[in-house]
């Protein structure tokens, strides 16, 4: 008896519920083996066993469907296991939306760091002398501006730049610091010098460079002193987000992430701008974020429409770097604004700011 369209569409029907519920069953497997392979320290992705699988479903296929096309369908399945197993990874850690809910708010000595109200992060790229640095710190003061960033380690491209003043640059800062009521964030290279770091700074900040630098972020991660932690020059979003779980790992919440533009083969600025970057990490993990508007385009004409665009976008801070002569500063003197052109920068930001909230 010749069964009837409707027939056969009720059968595909049912089998479509089998397999789906197979399916289900097969992803809770895969999870129970992601955990199994965490706790044994064993990566996810094992391709030797991918190849094992298929190897043994092709030469059970004695079906309609062609060899490659049940072997693409069950990859998908493969990739999608594998997918729920990293997913489950994720959901354990600590900076992660899922952990914990609510925003993390960074207090900085009573300056507040992602409660909502929008910080400025500005000061010289490097530390050079006491006057320099006063008189950035007088600028900042004028315009309300707490958190004061300034370079005493420089890691550059160059053996032979300038590679800071080092300790001396710290206590610089730290005097200027407290002449002025402004918290002090500087780079560290080195997690030998995380502990003189605390004496003088009250945000260490690890750069770019050392991003994925593990032994620092673990250092940095076992004291008990705001960190701000920018993205590396080619991370992924994924890699920045496990350098601040490093940190995290250690005991120390009190992370701010910084994106700062990433490598691109673009060359009309230092680097690109990943202003999708900022709505990601804020959905992703429960840290606030800062805007590097002038190591990402390195062009002094493109800092304000970059820090509208950064505050219009859900930023939590802006960071710039401010110089008395920048064409006389030791390093990047190309991408430093002035005093009057600060001065500029910050009304036209704070005026935009008032328009966006």
């Amino acid at each position: 008896m010749t069964k009837t369209l409707e027939q056969l569409r009720g059968q595909i029907d049912q089998l479509n519920l089998e397999i789906l519920e197979l399916l289900n069953k097969r992803g809770e497997i895969a999870k129970e083996i992601g955990e199994l392979k965490g706790t044994q320290g064993v990566k996810r992705f094992d391709p030797v066993r991918e190849r094992e699988s298929l190897n043994h479903i092709l030469a059970n296929h004695n079906g309609p469907f062609e060899a490659s096309t049940v072997q693409h369908i069950f990859k998908e399945i493969f990739k999608a296991s594998l997918e729920l197993q990293e997913d489950d990874h994720r959901k354990a850690l600590l900076v992660s939306r899922k952990k914990k809910s609510d925003d993390t708010v960074v207090d900085v000595n009573g300056t507040k760091v992602g409660d909502g109200n929008l910080q400025f992060v500005m000061g010289p790229c490097a530390v050079e002398s006491y006057e320099q640095v006063k008189q950035v710190g007088l600028a900042l003061k004028e315009q309300g501006i707490t958190l004061m960033r300034g370079g005493a380690f420089k890691p550059r491209t160059s053996p032979y730049d300038f590679q800071g003043l080092g300790v001396e640059g710290l206590q610089i800062l730290r005097k200027v610091g407290d002449e002025l009521g402004l918290q002090i964030i500087s780079e560290i290279v080195s997690p030998q010098d995380i502990e003189t770091a605390l004496e003088y700074v009250d945000v260490i900040q690890i750069g770019a460079r050392n991003m994925q630098n593990f032994e620092l972020l673990k250092a940095a991660g076992s004291v008990d002193k705001p960190i701000l932690l920018k993205r590396g020059l080619a991370a992924t979003i994924e890699e920045f987000i496990n350098a601040a779980e490093y940190i995290m790992s250690r005991g120390n919440g009190n992370i701010i992430l910084c994106e700062r533009g990433i490598r691109t083969y673009e060359r009309a600025t230092r680097n690109t701008l990943d202003i999708s970057a900022v709505p990601i990490l804020k959905q992703e993990t429960h840290l606030p974020v800062v805007v590097d508007v002038t190591h990402s385009t390195g062009r002094k004409d493109l800092l304000l429409p970059c820090a509208k665009a950064a505050i219009a976008i859900g930023a939590d801070a802006v960071m710039a770097e401010v110089h008395p002569d920048p064409a006389v500063a030791l390093s990047d003197s190309a991408q430093q604004m002035n005093i009057p052109e600060f001065h500029d920068f910050m009304a036209e930001l704070k005026g935009a700011a008032v328009k966006l909230s």
